[in-house]
């Protein structure tokens, strides 16, 4: 056989009509409706995948689609991003060009940034063609194109893309977790390839052998199993049968092994060689591993072409297909390929790759005690962090298996392997690795390296008291360097940002603030501002707070989210815009997750609920794709308010139902203290007063700290609900605490405003709620200010003075109207309506659950822009708010108007009379 192109790559379709006519059906149907859809092929090796791909390939084509084509290679299956680049680097018209895409490789760190950048320059490509990205052997995705594969059908479900996916069958293997993550968003079609029949098989041979099939071949093929690629190797030794015409037994095996025996042997050589490689290999390389000049075997190159083993697509070489590499890969002895292995990563290195190049080398050819195998997968592992941490831990974990217990090594890479796992939310395991090292009794300088490697561990476990015993504990048995020594005492007062003493914590703080400046260490002054600004939080103090966190930002830009919220502590919305719209603008922003937690605090404040529950949507989905749940139990814990106020009963009590699910994952002080509150908001909303003073009181005895953080905007709903079930002591209490919380922050409105008017509330004083609308004029946050005038509006209408009551509860129902909170404004309306005004036209209708009028004006401007033609991207930085968020709206919008695409988008927005 002279190669494997030909009839025989085409003839692998016998017996394919049907599953055909299902992938030309899904190309129909998202060429024709405009949004996206997904297929998976999925079968044994040799069964097919690839001709049936390959042929969808040519009729998407043929139906105008632009194509990536990209296939996943199982000693390549660690290298971030190498599966879909080959689809996205592929063809005449590429994607992305090789420079662009190697730019975002090397410049950025964010794993959600980099999938964004993809699904923009599909979704442009999308804009004018419909687009197929096709990746064969999907089981041999490295972990960041399986994130990204997980993420972009969903992200681009309403552009004209399909995804065609092919591999074997897996359980639980990548082709399922992206078939799985799509198939509650747009058409997915799962095409099971199992054996052909005995006909296809007779039409395979016919095709081959010419008509006169006998009957000695039928049998033989029987032997193949139905699998069409073993079929064709039998075929194929068929037509190399000597020249008497004799079938020559050796090369009837079934399977590609008989293929292998008239090779000569450098011939063979050169193919084990680069079996070891992989199935793409270069020349180079091979004849580097053979131990000779490529010029002196350009002859056995030759030959493995000619057999059909090997393509050349003049940049590497090819094997034919996966089980010829195989078949040669598993006749070297196993204690050879070991050493071939370890070989071939010596090769790569020291021809100038990549580590991580080498690193699926060193994974099957090093040795315990191999210490150049662990300085490269600890090069490796510092390259694919931020991008890929889990990927980074599983390296250092194992570079920690290949140093013995007794090398001062160990306690080196045990520090990074640490690291990496806390930097992959594998906590628990990143702690075990930490005490199965200090249980080896390492020296005292490893010894506080470890405990502070630690910090971050038990920090995001929620154990503060364990940090705070481990970091005095090492700080008191000495021996640490100085950078470490900052870092342990910086710790020391992250934990005690959690206690009572916050006078003696902030001392503790201000010094490990000093002995990093004098260290020099980045990451301990990091970890001092952030422990003295949690400590100003926790105290009540926003302007410390502040202070604290806008340096912390200045240091690390990764904590601009923390600055944003800050800013909004002591009411200035106007820095915490200028911040976002700054994050907005810079590529790659980090922490996107709580970027839109910020985002999300500074529309709730402002009164946009639908753009704030937007936004928390969005967090939640970012923390779910990167599985770091930091700010889930708060997102639902403020999206059931925000449904409460909205007048959503029912999604409020499903969102309250998520929250305490999500507490059990993550039972922090803060949270429960947060759905403790939110149950008090339920119970009282269905009359159990008793309930709610009880919540209200778990919240009060949750943590100190509590007071300060939790109910700094909310303290006035705490002390209604005290009152309402008579209970003083509760209620004077609470006012006493927004007195103090004041005090605090003398120059916030807010704090001033809500303080006046808890004392208002539990006094029954007139004067003090007066007093409290005038000093809310200048708080920012309309929701605070209508519940002042409510509060103000029914304490005048007790007092029989109606116009005045009239007047402050129009007010009230007004600004609770414009923001969307419709239970609220509802409330004001019967108050109103007792008060004999309430025909009042300030009466809203609430808004429709589908149609155009259902739609926010956010979502409106977003459905307007796209039906323009903008993309995602486009459309975000007119909004100036981030692709995610956009998306978000977008999804909403298709959802409220019954559509699936952007076609049908344009045209009803077109057809509207407004338009």
């Amino acid at each position: 056989m002279a190669g494997s192109g030909g009839s025989l790559s085409r003839c692998g379709l016998r017996g394919r009509e049907a599953e055909l006519e299902e992938l030309q059906a899904l190309i129909a149907l998202v060429a024709r409706t405009g949004s996206g859809g997904l297929a998976l092929l999925r079968g044994e090796p040799g069964i097919g995948k690839t001709t049936l791909l390959a042929e969808a390939v040519t009729r998407a084509r043929a139906a105008g689609f632009s194509v990536g084509l990209g296939k996943a290679d199982e000693l390549h299956r660690i290298v971030p991003l190498s599966s879909l680049a080959a689809c996205i680097l592929h063809g005449a018209e590429p994607l992305l060009s090789g420079d662009a895409f190697a730019d975002l490789a090397r410049s950025h760190d964010q794993r959600i940034w980099l999938v964004e950048r993809i699904a923009e320059a599909i979704e442009a490509r999308a804009g004018s063609v419909p687009v197929l990205i096709a990746l064969d052997d999907v089981q041999w995705a490295d972990p960041l194109s399986r994130f990204a594969l997980k993420q972009l059908p969903t992200r681009l479900w309403t552009s004209p893309v399909l995804w065609i996916l092919a591999g074997r069958p897996e359980p639980a293997g990548p082709a399922e977790e992206v078939v799985a993550a799509a198939r509650d968003t747009l058409p997915t079609v799962t095409v099971p390839l199992g054996p052909l029949s005995g006909a296809a098989i007779g039409q395979l041979a016919s095709d081959t052998m010419g008509a006169a099939v006998d009957e000695r071949v039928r049998e033989l093929l029987d032997g193949a199993g139905g699998n069409p690629f073993l079929a064709v190797e039998m075929l194929a030794g068929l037509r190399t049968a000597d020249d008497s015409g004799e079938l020559v037994p050796s090369r009837l095996v079934v399977g590609v092994r008989g293929r292998l025996s008239s090779l000569q042997p450098g011939t063979l050589r050169l193919l084990q060689m680069g079996a070891v490689l992989g199935r793409r290999f270069g020349f180079h390389d091979a004849t580097a591993l053979c131990g000779q000049p490529p010029t002196t075997l350009i002859a056995e190159l030759e030959e493995a072409v000619r057999a059909g083993l090997l393509d050349d697509d003049g940049d590497q070489l090819v094997f034919r297909h996966d089980l010829v590499r195989q078949a040669v890969y598993v006749d070297i002895p196993p204690s050879a390929r070991k050493a071939l292995h370890r070989e071939a990563a010596n090769h790569l290195v020291s021809a100038g790759r990549q580590p991580i190049d080498a690193v699926p080398h060193i994974l099957r050819g090093a040795l315990p005690g191999d210490e150049e195998a662990v300085a490269l997968l600890r090069r490796a592992a510092d390259d694919v962090l931020p991008v890929a941490p889990g990927l980074a831990a599983d390296l250092m974990v194992h570079a920690l298996e290949l140093v013995p217990s007794v090398r001062p090594l160990r306690f080196v890479v045990g520090e990074q392997a640490i690291v990496c796992l806390t930097r992959a939310g594998r906590n628990r395991e990143a702690l075990s690795t930490g005490d199965r090292l200090l249980d080896c009794r390492p020296p005292l300088e490893a010894f506080s390296r470890l405990q502070a490697a630690l910090g971050g561990t038990l920090w995001n476990m929620d154990l503060a008291g364990e940090l705070r015993r481990r970091a005095e504990a090492a700080l008191a048995i000495g021996g640490a360097a100085p950078q470490v020594g900052a870092r342990l005492a910086a710790l020391r007062a992250l934990a005690l940002s959690r206690e009572e003493d916050l006078v003696a914590a902030r001392e503790v703080g201000e010094s490990a603030l000093r002995a990093a400046t004098v260290s020099g260490d980045r990451e301990a002054h990091v970890l001092a501002l952030c422990g003295l600004g949690e400590i100003a939080l926790n105290a009540g103090e926003n302007a410390v707070a502040l202070q604290q966190f806008a340096a912390l930002s200045a240091v690390d830009s990764a904590f601009l989210p923390e600055e944003i919220v800050a800013h909004q502590h002591v009411d200035d919305f106007e820095s915490s815009e200028r911040l976002l719209l700054r994050a907005a603008d810079q590529a790659g922003s980090p922490r996107q997750a709580m970027l839109l937690w910020g985002q999300g605090q500074h529309h709730l404040a402002l009164g946009k609920l639908a753009d704030a529950d937007a936004d928390f949507v969005t967090m939640e989905r970012l923390e779910d794709d990167v599985q770091v749940p930091v700010q889930q139990v708060n997102s639902r814990v403020i999206r059931s308010q925000i449904a409460l106020l909205r007048g959503d009963p029912e999604a409020a009590r499903q969102h309250l139902a998520s929250a305490r699910e999500r507490l059990v994952a993550k039972p922090n002080p803060g949270n429960t203290a947060a759905v403790r509150f939110l149950e008090a908001v339920h119970a009282e909303a269905d009359g159990d007063i008793g309930l709610a003073i009880d919540r209200i009181r778990q919240v009060q005895q949750e943590g100190f700290f509590m007071r300060w953080r939790l109910l700094r905007n909310q303290i006035d709903a705490a002390i209604r609900m005290a009152l309402r079930g008579a209970d003083r002591e509760l209620a004077e209490d609470l006012a006493a605490q927004a007195q103090a919380y004041a005090e605090r922050n003398p120059a916030v409105p807010t704090a001033k405003g809500i303080a006046a008017q808890a004392a208002g509330l539990v006094r029954n004083d007139l004067v003090m709620l007066e007093h409290s609308v005038t000093l809310l004029k200048a708080s920012p946050r309309p929701l605070v200010r209508a519940a002042a005038h409510a509060d103000l509006g029914r304490a005048l209408l007790a007092a029989g003075r109606k116009p005045q009551a009239v007047a402050a509860l129009i007010h009230a129902h007004g600004m609770f109207a414009e923001s969307g909170a419709h239970a609220a404004a509802e409330r004001v309306r019967r108050d109103l309506a007792g008060a004999g005004a309430g025909s009042h036209r300030a009466v809203a209708m609430q808004r429709p659950v589908q149609g155009w009028e259902a739609l926010t004006a956010s979502e409106k401007k977003v459905a307007r822009l796209v039906a323009e033609g903008c993309t995602n991207r486009s459309a975000a930085d007119l909004l100036v708010v981030s692709p995610h968020t956009v998306n978000t709206h977008l999804t909403s919008v298709f959802r409220k108007l019954s559509i699936n695409s952007r076609v049908q988008l344009a045209n009803l927005v077109m057809a509207l009379p407004d338009t």
